[in-house]
């Protein structure tokens, strides 16, 4: 537990150095191009090293579907929560039913699964992730157009076909996808890293060294929480990860699983942040109703922008959290108790504005 408490003590000092060096780097063009080298340079080295060190598992398989059914899951029952906190907007409504359902570990839980799991973890979440891309990318993609159709009562473009091919090459060109199918057929092929050219080994042991710090220190840039629609949205989020955790538990229980280790990743894994993807999708229909001149929008884009702001910092705190307790909420009956004191802290951003509002309705009767 001390050792645990040290990294994310180290953890979250890199990130407040992240947040001083706002003062620096202030554009928006800085933090992204240290995204880019993060999902382009350092990210797909590390996955490829904790890859080709693992034996190839036909379990391995299953995670992408996994990871797929956990999408799905999370997007049956957002509108669940989403009418439980009152919230009635159907463009924001809509927004959250396309954010909420996807993960972008790649920045959220990648870094911390290496560190506290090891090698092993890191490729099981690389592999899993490989569902998780398929679901942003072309599952929400074909929503997020189809309820603009609906919403803008507009004919159904051929051009869709081309875009989703557009989507089909970004994720097979996609840096870290072609280093995972890399990784995957020298395995299959029994090679091993160590039978790699040194100044190969070196140079990708050299780029996966800098993930963590990169990572650390764009969270810490990346962290940007305003106070219009922090309440509802920090509720969101929270019912998001009481789900989230209510579920693992489930299968904790259902499944009999002792091992640590798979309990901490599943938990990491799931309670990722929410994905950039759905919001590119949510930007490119809204460009399209600005063409049509359309009067009203499909998606809440500030609300979108705001759900991605609150998201990564949250989720980073959550895992962080879950990771370093090890063995305290491993348990299915802790993790339980951990999803009903987050489902509480979901509901008392609601119940607040409830209670403030019979308050003033009180207030108005006792005037008359």
């Amino acid at each position: 537990m001390e050792v645990a408490l040290q990294t994310s003590a180290s953890f979250i000092l890199i990130i407040l150095v992240g947040i001083l060096l706002k003062k620096k780097i202030k554009t928006n063009e800085e933090v992204n191009g240290l995204k880019k080298l993060i999902l382009t340079v350092a990210l797909p080295a590390t996955i490829f090293i904790a890859l080709i060190n693992v034996q190839l598992d036909k379990k391995l398989l299953f995670l992408p579907l996994i990871a797929i059914g956990f999408n799905i899951f999370l997007f049956i029952f957002t509108p669940v929560f989403l009418k439980v906190i009152g919230i009635e907007d159907k463009s924001k409504i809509a927004a959250a039913r396309l954010l909420i359902p996807s993960l972008a570990p790649g920045l959220s839980c990648f870094p911390f699964i290496l560190e506290f799991l090891g090698d092993e973890y890191l490729a099981k979440a690389a592999m899993a992730d490989l569902g998780n891309k398929f679901f942003v990318l072309f599952v929400l993609y074909l929503l997020a157009i189809k309820w603009f159709y609906k919403s803008q009562k507009v004919a159904v473009e051929s051009s869709n076909r081309q875009r989703l091919k557009e989507l089909a090459m970004t994720m097979i060109s996609e840096p870290i996808n072609l280093f995972i199918v890399a990784a995957l057929v020298m395995v299959a092929a029994g090679l091993t890293f160590d039978r790699l050219p040194v100044f190969f080994q070196v140079t990708l042991n050299r780029f996966s060294l800098i993930m963590t710090p990169l990572v650390l220190l764009f969270i810490g840039l990346a962290v940007k929480v305003k106070k219009a629609q922090f309440f509802q949205i920090f509720s969101i989020l929270m019912l998001r990860a009481s789900v989230t955790l209510f579920l693992i538990g489930s299968v904790v229980s259902l499944l009999n699983i002792n091992a640590v280790s798979e309990v901490l990743f599943y938990m990491a894994f799931t309670l990722s942040a929410c994905s950039f993807w759905p919001f590119a999708h949510i930007a490119g229909v809204n460009s399209k109703e600005k063409e049509l001149g359309a009067k009203s929008q499909t998606f809440d884009v500030d609300f979108s922008l705001a759900i991605l702001a609150l998201s990564l910092p949250i989720s980073v705190l959550l895992i962080l959290g879950v990771l370093t307790a090890g063995e305290l909420f491993t348990s299915p009956h802790r993790i339980w108790l951990l999803s009903l004191i987050l489902f509480a802290l979901g509901m008392l951003g609601s119940l607040i504005k409830r209670l403030k509002k019979g308050f003033l309705v009180k207030q108005s009767v006792k005037s008359v």
